[in-house]
């Protein structure tokens, strides 16, 4: 029989400890998944070496060949290498694993020496007030169908009032995919605007921290129009955004749609995420400070913050003027 040797910890064994460690951490299911395949890729190439002997050299050939050999899967059939910001996330995950594995088990940590790979942020593009009245206008009608036996025509859409009432909450409070899709009705208060995210499985919340967003007055008329023609519209447990068959969203078919209304309203580059960019560039521009939009969108660092700030072009000095101790309290 071959034995290995004692005190020896093989790749493998180490991955489901660190996932069971990330886990009881509280991390979403999506970034568990993450860690889970990128570690399996890595293993494939690697091997089920000794975590101990493995050496910087080693992951430095493994960063090259994902960068200039690998080819990932695509439906498409596409033969696209990785892209900057995923191979950065390769770097990410092996970073966390080697901090875990060097603290439990009092080993090297080789990824220190390893570089993390440079990519460019792709440019942060808000949709326009014309945008968004388009695709709001859109969701309740279908276009205009002109046969040639009679008069030309429009039809009511039948999920008119949900669409609108995505669009709405998307725009009014910077959700992230998942976090809309998680929603229950229990969430929300349609009279007071005040919505719960949860952290952990069922709420979708990205490292699993909670937190309280708002709905303005007319995102919450949307919501609230949408609920009512709902037989379920005041059930507590019940999803908030229904796709077919009363079944939840998901993010992919979340997307799906959001390009759907946009295409049918003439918007380029819509997806969910754009409206999160959307609503921290407008807040800035409306007055809002950056420390409570970070609070509202749930980031755990200003970096992404400084990011909308800049874009904004706030006026720092007249803000400053403003809010400045010293003139508000006369010193």
């Amino acid at each position: 029989m071959n034995h290995r040797p004692p005190g020896s910890l093989p790749v493998s064994k180490a991955i489901v400890g660190f996932l069971s460690f990330k886990t009881a951490e509280g991390l979403a299911d999506r970034t568990i998944d993450s860690y889970q395949r990128q570690l399996q890729k890595w293993l494939e190439y690697l091997g089920d070496k000794d975590v101990a002997t493995i050496t910087v050299a080693e992951l430095t050939q493994y960063f090259s060949w994902l960068r200039n050999e690998y080819v990932p899967h695509s439906f498409g059939g596409g033969k696209d290498r990785l892209s900057p910001k995923t191979l950065r996330n390769f770097w990410i995950t092996l970073s966390a694993f080697f901090t875990w594995a060097c603290r439990e088990f009092k080993i090297p940590n080789p990824m220190k020496e390893v570089p993390s790979p440079k990519f460019k942020n792709s440019p942060v593009e808000p949709f326009t007030q014309d945008e968004m009245q388009e695709m709001l206008k859109v969701c309740l009608y279908s276009r205009e169908a002109k046969p040639g036996n009679r008069k030309s025509f429009v039809m009511r859409l039948p999920n008119g009032y949900r669409d609108q009432a995505i669009i709405m909450t998307l725009l009014d409070t910077g959700l992230r995919a998942m976090e809309l899709c998680s929603l229950r009705i229990k969430h929300v208060d349609t009279k007071t605007g005040k919505v719960e995210i949860q952290h952990g499985r069922d709420g979708g919340a990205k490292g699993g921290k909670g937190r309280i967003v708002y709905l303005g007055k007319a995102a919450r008329r949307a919501l609230w129009r949408y609920l009512a023609d709902r037989e379920d519209g005041e059930e507590p447990t019940a999803i908030v955004f229904e796709a077919r068959d009363s079944r939840p969203f998901n993010p992919n078919s979340l997307r799906q749609l959001i390009q759907s209304i946009a295409e049918r309203a003439g918007v380029k580059k819509a997806h969910p995420h754009r409206f999160r960019h959307t609503f921290a560039i407008t807040y800035l521009r409306s007055g809002g400070d950056v420390f409570t939009l970070q609070a509202l969108l749930g980031h755990s660092s200003l970096d992404m913050v400084r990011r909308y700030a800049m874009i904004a072009d706030l006026d720092v000095e007249r803000a400053h003027r403003k809010a400045s101790p010293a003139d508000n309290w006369r010193l």
